[in-house]
């Protein structure tokens, strides 16, 4: 019933669902496995770890974007710009 960490990471990778989707599906899939097995199950645990590497790697993501620095924040606005032409040696 519990899905592993890997399968939902490579439906995702591969593009068929996105990371919230992903997400949503694991956290009602965490609430029907801890009703079926209970609240202090090993798989009622693991289901809920799912949701929370799932949930770091969007942060993660969400992260990265904002990472920028001032230079190719400038770039993406002026891509002719001397300072951001970029040459093939």
């Amino acid at each position: 019933m519990t899905k592993t960490l890997e399968t939902v990471k490579s439906a995702v990778n591969a593009g068929t669902k996105t990371l919230q989707e992903a997400i949503l599906e694991s956290i009602a899939e965490a609430r029907q496995t801890c009703e079926i097995d209970g609240d202090n199950s090993a798989n009622c645990a693991v289901a809920w770890d799912i949701v929370e590497e799932l949930q770091a790697e969007k942060a993660h993501q969400q992260q990265a974007k904002q990472r920028k620095t001032a230079l190719e924040t400038y770039c993406d606005s002026h891509p002719e710009a001397i300072e951001c032409l970029i040459y093939d040696v």
